[in-house]
């Protein structure tokens, strides 16, 4: 069989949805553009297994970490000691690496990995001749909070010596996410802006979600993975259980790491109501998006390129821990008029919640907006990918030989 091109792409998937789904989107994209290519996921996600892949998109599950509060990690599911996870994760890794022996690694927002877990993987593949990319997203963190985490962490050696190029899905115009980071040239030659990555409804089929009490159009609450949307759900929740006179039903797409004792809470108080309905997750949320009228969601990377590719209204209620990613993107959405923001300002008046949930139908469309280059991101990364491949290409030979030492 001839061999094809092949792209591995990790993510560390401690938490939540984003980068999971960041690394489908890019991979779903390369393969439809691409029909000689296999792309290989490698995610530490316990849920990846209840997402729909494509032909010739694969993935290999690491075991799972979580983040504490005190900031250290631990065993997801498993009842051994943070060092023999990581070692389990990196081994992994590295192995896979090894035997698929991708033409391209993609590297998604953490340099060496969760704790340098990959730093030998990308060295092997440095040497084969691997084209190394790191993907970052197009806002990371506020400068005074990310030079010293990336300080910490030494990544500049691996930015310097490592990385081919460093893709950044985004705009400068709207965010430069390694502001204030004392860059050497030969870095900052490698940074290529590719736009966001625009979002399209899934082939085949959608399976419309089973509504039990609304209809569309509805308003759609969603808080990503949910781990840490409690507050928001909260807040529109006793919105409608003060003002039965709101105009749009709601859809509350709770999240699948949402605390089980938040989610009852949460489901109870909406069957109570006669507008709104609660569900806690939907592998599609591409199809739930499209049938929405308006949007309210804390502004994650994933679901601010679907609100703009599906032309939605959105009330973006931004958290500001641990990152302030979610607020600088929110913020700058409204300056720009692709978004209103709403603060949280630890109160959380309900009334103040139903003024916004009232105006949010009669906001400009994002359309309406001229970004030029906002969601090219994807034609982009393709672009890029194809570049490298021709650029780096290693005979069959050659490969084998790498292969065995």
């Amino acid at each position: 069989m001839t061999r094809g091109a092949r792209v591995l792409i990790y993510s560390h998937d401690t938490f939540g949805l984003g980068h999971l789904r960041r690394c489908q989107t890019i991979a779903h994209w390369l393969v439809e553009q691409n029909k000689d290519m296999s792309v290989i996921i490698l995610t530490g996600s316990p849920i990846i297994g209840s997402f729909n892949f494509r032909a010739r998109v694969d993935f290999v599950r690491i075991p799972g970490v979580i983040k504490l509060r005190s900031g250290d990690y631990t065993s997801l599911s498993l009842l051994i000691d943070t060092e023999e996870t990581l070692a389990l994760r990196s081994s992994i890794i590295k192995h896979t690496a090894e035997i698929f022996d991708p033409d391209i690694f993609i590297v998604d927002k953490e340099p060496l990995g969760l704790r340098g877990e990959v730093t030998e993987t990308l060295e092997m593949l440095k040497e084969r001749g691997t084209h190394l990319v790191l993907g970052l997203r197009d806002i990371m963190d506020e400068p005074a909070a990310l030079v010293p985490e990336w300080r910490r962490k030494n990544v500049l050696p691996a930015l310097r010596d490592l990385y081919d190029a460093i893709w950044i899905y985004g705009l400068p115009q709207i965010c430069q996410p390694l502001e204030g980071i004392d860059l050497p040239k030969s870095v900052q030659r490698k940074m290529i802006y590719t736009g966001y990555l625009h979002r399209s409804l899934p082939q085949g089929p959608g399976l419309p979600v089973p509504l039990q009490k609304i209809e569309s159009p509805y308003l759609l609450v969603t808080t990503g993975g949910g781990g840490d949307g409690e507050d928001v759900v909260d807040w529109v929740l006793r919105a409608y259980e003060n003002d039965k006179r709101l105009p749009y039903p709601a859809l509350l797409v709770l999240g699948p790491f949402m605390h089980s004792d938040r989610q009852a809470e949460f489901l109870l108080r909406a069957a109570k109501l006669d507008k709104v309905e609660a569900i806690t997750f939907d592998a599609q949320m591409e199809h739930v998006m499209a049938r929405a009228i308006g949007v309210v969601a804390m502004g994650g990377y994933n679901t601010f390129c679907e609100i703009v590719s599906f032309d939605k209204r959105a009330l973006i209620v931004p958290r500001t821990r641990p990152r302030m990613e979610q607020f600088i993107r929110a913020a700058k959405a409204e300056e720009l008029g692709l978004a209103a923001m709403l603060e949280d300002d630890g109160v959380r008046d309900w009334k103040k919640m139903a003024t916004a949930l009232r105006q949010l139908p009669q906001q400009s469309l994002p359309s309406e907006v001229v970004v030029p280059g906002l969601l090219d991101g994807l034609n982009n990364v393709n672009r890029l990918a194809q570049q490298a491949l021709e650029r780096g290409r290693r005979p069959a030979s050659l490969r084998l030989a790498q292969r065995k030492r």
